[in-house]
């Protein structure tokens, strides 16, 4: 007799075993729970907006629905989009890419995933940021690649990128270099010189390059810089483009891979395998959002900076806490060293419990941005404050402040 198998009956693959998570969803998740029971929560753990995505991206993907756009459309996008968006990162970045290097895709991570599908071998090294996204890390093993991690270091107005750090991991199977620049979660960003390092290393190492451009255009004051923009680059570099974060679209899960064409027709190819194609209607709201009226983004960054600003102030008067004032991403990086020596507390970990616990403050910590590595001795949260309104942020980071007060 033929019996039906459990699922306790399988094993998984054995690459099962190296892939990774986004630690950040089970603070989410443990937030919420203690939210039902009654307790009011703060939350920034999460990077994502609670800010409306503007009305003109929303009624162009209404007007596509309702045009019949809700079929499968080109493999890499509809051209309007692919020809928007080549215009609008050439200008930015003083290149001159066409639609022919772009391939669209259902949101940011799709682009770090088929990069490494394109260009890595089982056994290649891969260098990537740590603390950074834990998806690096975890598609770099899920792949079979090794990941190499490099660090930022901070100083006393800035954090740096160690670049003595990447030249001393390349190895003759080191393959490719991941760049998160306005960086999650330090909100670091590359000076010119450290730019320039970086390239001489590519060139003279023969790497490729995933350059994660996610925070391009959420900045307070200066302008961003590309990596793929200085000599050189351009034929080496796969920009990864969003509208998540500078359109509020995060659950709209649309980006792109932005590339030299004989990569990106790969990356093309690995969406006919894996979904098709990109959701149609929604490729007509992204048109708009690069076409049409930027009032909605600066609006956005107006908000985002009034938060910044409070959460500064509260922190930097926090007796323990120290935090730097960057002018890129929605997020901060404090260093609460002191705050976690005064209250007792033995790590990352026992501080965020106590913190959440007394005041309802959920945030994340360096660890959920990968292991600690060797030499490290200070302790550092990255607050979002994309999610938070600013009554939120004066009301919970109080209670963070008298809190650490009562310890002193």
């Amino acid at each position: 007799m033929n019996r039906r198998a459990s699922a306790a009956d399988f094993a998984a693959a054995q690459r099962v075993a190296h892939l990774g998570t986004e630690t950040v969803f089970a603070v989410s998740s443990e937030a919420a729970a203690l939210a039902v029971q009654g307790k009011t929560i703060y939350p920034f753990h999460l990077g994502d907006l609670n800010i409306a995505t503007p009305e003109n991206i929303v009624e162009a993907s209404l007007r596509a629905i309702r045009d019949g756009k809700t079929t499968y459309c080109p493999n890499a996008g509809i051209p309007q989009l692919r020809d928007a968006l080549a215009e609008d990162v050439s200008r930015a970045r003083g290149l001159d890419y066409t639609a022919g290097n772009v391939s669209v895709q259902p949101g940011g991570k799709p682009v770090i995933a088929k990069f490494l599908l394109t260009l890595m071998d089982p056994g290649d090294e891969v260098l990537y940021p740590n603390p950074g996204f834990p998806i690096y890390d975890s598609l770099i093993g899920f792949f079979g690649g090794v990941a190499v991690p490099y660090t930022y270091a901070e100083g006393s107005d800035r954090f740096h990128l160690d670049l003595d750090g990447i030249a001393r991991q390349i190895t003759p199977r080191t393959r490719l270099l991941i760049l998160n620049d306005l960086h999650n979660p330090t909100a670091a960003e590359c000076t010119p010189v450290e730019l320039e390092r970086i390239a001489e290393l590519v060139l003279e190492h023969d790497l490729l390059v995933l350059s994660d451009e996610a925070y391009f255009d959420v900045r307070f004051a200066g302008a961003s810089r590309s990596l793929a923009s200085l000599p050189g680059m351009r034929e080496r570099c796969v920009i990864l483009y969003t509208f998540s974060k500078k359109y509020a679209m995060t659950g709209w899960r649309l980006g792109a891979a932005i590339g030299p064409k004989p990569i990106i027709d790969v990356i093309t190819t690995l969406n006919v395998n894996i979904e098709s194609c990109p959701n149609h209607f929604v490729q007509y709201g992204a048109v708009a959002a690069l076409t049409e009226d930027q009032s909605g983004p600066r609006e956005m960054m107006a908000t985002l900076k009034g938060r910044r600003d409070v959460a500064l102030g509260i922190l930097n008067a926090t007796p323990g806490i120290n935090c730097l004032t960057p002018e890129t991403t929605f997020y901060l990086y404090p260093n609460v060293t002191g705050a976690v020596k005064s209250t007792g507390c033995d790590g990352h970990e026992s501080f965020r419990r106590l913190v959440l616990d007394a005041t309802g403050v959920s945030f994340c910590t360096r660890l959920h941005f990968g292991h600690a590595l060797e030499g490290e001795d200070q302790y550092y949260l990255r607050l979002a404050y994309s999610g938070v309104s600013t009554a939120q942020i004066q009301e919970g980071l109080g209670k963070l402040k008298t809190l650490i007060e009562s310890y002193n």
